[in-house]
C-alpha cells in the first residue's frame, strides 16, 4: 500500500517522492531538470479515475505554446533591445556593454547579465554577429542558472497529511494557487483538505470554498477576522482525523517590511508544529513577477522569516521583465516549483529550465 500511493504522490508534482531540499542557507541546489505532468482542472475531479498518466508530447508542446505567449512581452523587449544594439556593428567592448545594459534592465540581474555578455565574448570578438545567435547564447546562458532550481514539489507519502503553506505579499495569486493545486493533487487521487487561513479577507475564504467544491476538497475557514494561527490548528486537527494525504494552507499577505504582520505568521508556524514538529513540510512562496526588483526583497525576507523551500512565480504574462526569475534564481538558489502565464489552471505549471530560457529569449 505505501508503495501504491508513493506511486500516486510522485506523479502530483513530478519526479520521485521525497521530501524537497531545507532552504535555511540559500545555497544554490544540484544541476537537473526535470519534466513534471501539466496542472489542468479543465474538468471536475472522478474519484474513481486513476490516477493523472505523464503528459504527452502534444501536451507539453501545448504549454510551450502558452508559455511563449505569456512571456512575449518580455522576449519581444529582449529583441528589441538586442536588435538596436548589434545591427550594423562588432562585437567590441562598447557594444558588450551596452548589450549588458539591455540585460539588465530586462531584470536579470548584474551577475547574470556579465556571465552572458562573457559567454557572447568567447570566440565572437571583434566579429560580426546576428541576433539569431545572440539569443541562441542567451537561452543557453539562462538555462544555466535556471537548471539548478528547476525542482518539482515532492510530496513525501509518509508524512500524512503533507502540509504545505503558502506564503507571500498581498496580490500575488496565493488562493488562486492553492486551488490549482488542489485540483491536480485532487485528480491525482489525494485526499486534500484546503485552509482559509487568509481570514483578513472575506473574499479570500468564499474562493477557497468554491476550489473546495470544485476539487471535493474539505475547507476548514472561520469568519472573518479570526485567529489564523488558531484555524491552522484546527486545519491539522481536521486533516489529520480525516486521514488526509495533501494540506494546503493559505495565508493573508504580508508585506516584507511590516513586521508586526510577519509575526503573526511566524505564530502561525509555531502553532502547526506544536502538532506536528516536522511542518509545515513545504514552504512556497508566491511571487508576482509584475513587482520586478521588489520581488528579490521579498524572497529574503519570507526566507528569513519563514525558513522557504521554494517558490512560484505568477503573472509573467503580464510584465515586459519577466527576467527577474532568473536574477532570484542566481541570487538565492532557492526551488522553483512553478511559474505561471495566465488566468487559466492550464497557465500554471511546473517549472522548466530550457522550457523558460527558450521562451524568454524568444526561440
Amino acid at each position: 500500500m505505501a508503495e501504491a500511493k508513493r506511486g500516486i504522490f510522485s506523479r502530483v508534482f513530478g519526479g520521485a517522492a521525497k521530501p524537497p531540499p531545507a532552504a535555511e542557507h540559500l545555497e544554490p541546489q544540484p544541476e537537473g531538470t526535470t519534466h513534471v505532468p501539466p496542472l489542468s482542472d479543465a474538468a471536475e475531479p472522478d474519484p474513481a479515475a486513476p490516477p493523472s498518466e505523464p503528459a504527452k508530447p502534444a501536451e507539453r508542446s501545448g504549454w510551450f505554446q502558452r508559455l511563449r505567449q505569456g512571456l512575449a512581452r518580455s522576449s519581444s523587449a529582449l529583441g528589441e533591445g538586442i536588435s538596436s544594439v548589434f545591427t550594423k556593428r562588432k562585437l567590441d567592448a562598447a557594444t558588450l556593454e551596452e548589450f549588458e545594459d539591455v540585460l539588465i534592465r530586462a531584470d536579470l540581474g548584474v551577475v547574470t547579465a556579465a556571465r552572458i555578455a562573457e559567454a557572447l565574448r568567447q570566440g565572437r570578438f571583434n566579429r560580426d554577429i546576428s541576433d539569431a545567435e545572440v539569443k541562441a547564447v542567451l537561452a543557453e546562458e539562462v538555462e544555466k542558472v535556471l537548471a539548478p532550481v528547476a525542482q518539482p514539489l515532492l510530496i513525501d507519502p509518509n508524512a500524512k497529511p503533507y502540509v504545505v503553506l503558502v506564503v507571500g505579499v498581498n496580490g500575488t495569486g496565493k488562493t488562486t494557487t492553492i486551488g490549482k493545486l488542489a485540483s491536480k493533487s485532487a485528480r491525482a487521487g489525494l485526499k486534500v483538505v484546503l485552509a482559509a487561513g487568509d481570514t483578513f479577507r472575506a473574499a479570500a475564504i468564499d474562493q477557497l470554498k468554491i476550489w473546495g467544491e470544485r476539487t471535493g476538497a474539505t475547507v476548514v475557514a472561520r469568519e472573518a477576522g479570526a485567529d489564523s494561527a488558531g484555524l491552522a490548528h484546527d486545519a491539522l486537527s481536521k486533516a489529520r482525523a480525516e486521514g488526509a494525504d495533501l494540506l494546503l494552507i493559505d495565508t493573508a499577505g504580508r508585506l516584507q517590511n511590516k513586521s508586526e504582520l510577519m509575526a503573526e505568521l511566524e505564530k502561525v508556524i509555531r502553532v502547526i508544529r506544536k502538532l506536528d514538529p516536522s511542518a509545515p513540510h513545504t514552504v512556497l512562496l508566491v511571487l508576482d513577477a509584475t513587482t520586478g526588483q521588489n520581488a528579490l526583497s521579498q524572497v529574503e525576507v519570507f526566507a528569513q522569516k519563514t525558513g522557504v523551500t521554494g517558490l512560484a512565480m505568477t503573472k509573467l504574462d503580464g510584465t515586459a521583465r519577466g527576467g527577474i526569475l532568473v536574477a532570484i534564481a542566481a541570487k538565492y538558489g532557492l526551488p522553483v516549483h512553478f511559474i505561471g502565464v495566465g488566468e487559466q489552471a492550464d497557465d500554471l505549471e511546473p517549472f522548466a529550465a530550457k522550457d523558460f530560457a527558450r521562451a524568454i529569449a524568444g526561440l
